[in-house]
């Protein structure tokens, strides 16, 4: 009889479930189609199962018909954005998460005050192409350690760095460190920018980590945080995996091994967790260890503009 060590917490974070809730909301009280700039969140049965129900996800905003109601995605949008929508009389509810959110009002901060900004993250996703976007002179993008010696820099005026909120927590602490080698003056910002969610998952997948064979990641490809998940375990001496869902798994990944760690990233339903869990329960894994990291009671408010009018229908109802 093989072990599971379940990761807790996993799966949906406050602001992840923050966006979801709101196309919910929204397909109900507006009607489809609602529009969604790119994916409301990264995962891939999430979105799937929104297009079901009247979803329609675009790339940028000129996809969208004039007037229509258009959702900004959790990962958070460039003022420039906003401006497109606004052109095309687009009736924008952004469900940008609050803590991405955070990071654009610092990055307008240290923009207004003169510095130069140095964003830690991965170049083209939605998240630091939002970021970037509210001070895009004054933003430049460090990818790796590597990148902290290559990049260019005005010796006058003061440097301040800012971070993906998804990022692995060492991976973003061996930058800043490799940048402060070369800029001993460079500034923090105000508050951490990784989130609570991603540094507590990755704080229950270090737990789990080292008394496991094999660790199991769902989440989808490109979510960022689902990624340095596995990352995350293979560090702490685990072989780790990352799937969709339990029917990519390839069953010779756990054979010999006598306990697997599952954990998923912070857009992944806890159904694709349940499915995996039954599915290693047929193979032999039934005794499931629930091993909490920290207790998480995050809720963020829905997008005002929702709540408006979800105000106005509920009173008009009664």
């Amino acid at each position: 009889m093989g072990k599971i060590l379940l990761a807790a917490p996993r799966g949906y974070c406050a602001g992840v479930d923050r966006a979801v809730v709101t196309v919910e909301k929204a397909l109900d009280l507006y009607g489809p189609p609602i529009y969604v700039r790119k994916q409301i969140v990264h995962n891939v049965h999430v979105v799937a199962d929104l297009e079901r129900r009247g979803a329609i996800f675009v790339d940028e905003t000129d996809e969208v018909p004039e007037g229509s109601r258009l959702v900004f995605s959790a990962h958070g949008v460039s003022p420039s954005v906003h401006d497109q929508a606004q052109r095309r009389n687009l009736k924008a509810i952004d469900a940008t998460c609050p803590l991405v959110t955070k990071v654009h009002h610092e990055a307008r901060r240290f923009a207004n005050s003169g510095y130069q900004i140095l964003l830690i993250g991965h170049e083209g996703h939605e998240e630091v192409e939002g970021t970037a976007g509210e001070a895009p002179e004054a933003i430049t993008v460090v990818e790796s350690p590597e990148d902290a010696d290559r990049i260019e820099l005005d010796p006058d005026r003061p440097v301040a760095w800012l971070s993906q909120t998804t990022l692995s927590v060492d991976e973003t602490m061996q930058t800043v460190d490799r940048l402060r080698q070369r800029l001993p003056l460079l500034i923090d910002p105000p508050s951490d920018d990784i989130c609570y969610a991603t540094q507590n998952r990755q704080a229950a997948v270090k737990t789990i980590a080292p008394r496991c064979d094999v660790v199991i990641v769902v989440g989808s490809e490109n979510s960022s945080n689902s990624v340095r998940l596995a990352e995350v375990a293979e560090e702490a001496g685990a072989r780790a995996y990352r799937i969709d869902d339990a029917e990519q798994v390839d069953w010779s990944w756990v054979q010999g091994a006598e306990t697997v760690g599952v954990t998923s990233g912070a857009s992944v339903p806890e159904s694709l967790v349940d499915q995996l869990l039954e599915a290693l329960s047929v193979h032999g894994f039934d005794d499931v260890e629930v091993v909490t990291e920290v207790e998480e009671s995050v809720i963020f408010a829905l997008p005002p503009e929702l709540r408006k009018d979800l105000k106005a229908a509920a009173a008009a109802a009664t």
